[in-house]
């Protein structure tokens, strides 16, 4: 199974993503622009091993030591398993030649995961439903996402020219 043998760089491609991601998310809290908030997601699994797995609202839960990095390390984790996933779902050799349109296409399908599963859990509703701005946090969630499939594509791209 070529994303066994390849694991060094499905792993590369998923860091290297979701650091693109980052700096994304990065320049647009320097233009004064809301960015996700990882430490919401670490006092959200942080409330897990306490069989807590909803809230009403993330930010009001009680904190959990080292949230932060809780929530920065799933994050990343989240980035490494999207890598592997789309490295088992695109054709074989795309490792070798990547090409932009699967990547991109699997960042934007990753967006369901914060909208079905991370958001109504952290009390923001399907798709961001129950926040104040709903269709516009939608939409930054696929910018980010989509940023996110560039960085697979990228990433992907940068490997295969390494590994030459």
């Amino acid at each position: 199974m070529p994303v066994f043998h390849d694991l060094g760089r499905v792993a590369f491609i998923g860091l290297g993503a979701t650091a693109l991601m980052d700096l994304w998310q990065f320049a647009l809290s320097r233009l004064g622009q809301p960015v996700s908030n990882f430490n919401h997601v670490g006092r959200w699994i942080g409330h897990m091993p306490r069989g807590r797995f909803r809230h009403p609202a993330i930010g009001r839960a009680d904190p959990i030591r080292g949230e932060a990095a809780i929530g920065w390390l799933t994050h990343y984790g989240i980035g490494l398993v999207f890598a592997v996933l789309l490295c088992l779902a695109v054709p074989p050799g795309w490792l070798d030649q990547p090409t932009p349109a699967p990547a991109l296409l699997f960042g934007l399908l990753s967006v369901a995961a914060p909208f079905l599963l991370m958001q109504p859990a952290m009390g923001a509703g399907i798709a961001a439903a129950h926040t104040a701005t709903p269709a516009r946090n939608r939409l930054r969630s696929l910018i980010n996402h989509a940023v996110f499939g560039a960085g697979l594509y990228l990433s992907a791209e940068l490997a295969r020219r390494l590994a030459a």
